[in-house]
């Protein structure tokens, strides 16, 4: 993904948004494209249109962080939308990131951190959305019929963007599809704006090919850092359930995430979760999966 048609992109987008009367510009008859001029834009922005011209169509990446600060209001952002901006803006200027040469993998205490979650479906991500490690509640909420140790392999590992757009199972799970696929979007291109990363190009494009909503979207440009809030699922053993969701980042750099989900006290998703347990329970016992004991560097029970 090349940063600065990126830039371009997303300016045109935010531009195409604006309508002159909600900005103070005044206009005459019907427009042929939505949203300002960029003549209109660049002098709403305090910019030069020759400049500006420039940052649309990738050829400038020296913009100041004024200037940005500038096209950020003219452009009403969110703060998502504006840190967004300025990732685009500043990418030449990044120093690439090391990556290690062995198979991404979940630490050993994070491991025993999701299986200590007695009744909390816990999944740990790495920053592409690659299941590195589930709990058992975990497993049998989101991709109960996935094998469950399947993402102890990087050949066999889900990856959660993947599975909402192309597998028919995921898609059901959730009752209001749209909102999901439009925050998981949301969510990647401010990864993209980041990190100029290769595996990330590559899911990108290959979601970009088997899926046309995958693709529809990313076009859009949508941009929203998803940490906490509600997703609604239509379970196949439990029914509907309204859930919270909430990601902790790890604070070592590595980029991996626990996304944990709860359910309002007194709710009937909180019972359903508390038959989940029942259900994970009585299987165990039949189950080989090994648990992660202290001081075990195993992979985790599902």
């Amino acid at each position: 993904m090349n940063p600065h048609s990126e830039l371009g992109d997303f300016l045109r987008l935010r531009r195409a948004a604006l309508r002159p009367e909600d900005v103070g510009v005044l206009h005459h008859g019907t427009r042929r494209v939505p949203g300002l001029r960029r003549e209109e834009f660049a002098m709403l922005a305090g910019v030069s249109l020759t400049y500006y011209t420039r940052l649309e169509q990738g050829v400038s990446s020296n913009a100041s962080d004024a200037v940005l600060e500038s096209l950020a209001r003219a452009l009403s952002l969110s703060a998502d939308e504006r840190l967004h901006l300025f990732d685009l803006a500043r990418a030449p200027q990044k120093v690439a990131r090391r990556r290690a040469t062995r198979p991404d993998s979940a630490r050993p205490g994070t491991l025993r951190l999701v299986q200590a979650m007695a009744g909390v479906p816990a999944v740990v991500l790495n920053r592409h959305g690659e299941v590195l490690a589930w709990n058992r509640l975990g497993h049998r909420l989101l991709a109960g019929h996935l094998d469950a140790d399947s993402p102890r392999s990087p050949e066999t590992r889900p990856n959660l963007h993947r599975l909402l757009f192309l597998d028919p199972h995921t898609r059901e799970l959730y009752s209001r599809w749209p909102d999901e696929a439009s925050r998981a979007v949301a969510s990647l291109r401010l990864l993209a704006g980041r990190d100029d990363d290769g595996a990330l190009a590559s899911l990108v494009g290959d979601l970009s090919l088997r899926s046309e909503d995958f693709a529809r979207l990313w076009a859009r440009h949508p941009v929203k850092n998803c940490v906490s809030g509600v997703k609604h699922l239509r379970h196949p053993e439990l029914g509907e359930l309204e859930l919270w969701f909430e990601v902790l980042d790890s604070p070592d750099g590595s980029g991996h995430r626990v996304l944990m989900y709860t359910a309002e006290p007194g709710s009937a998703s909180e019972e359903s979760l508390r038959l989940l347990s029942i259900l994970v329970g009585s299987d165990a016992a039949d189950s080989d999966l090994p648990v992660v004991k202290r001081g075990s560097t195993a992979p985790p029970a599902a």
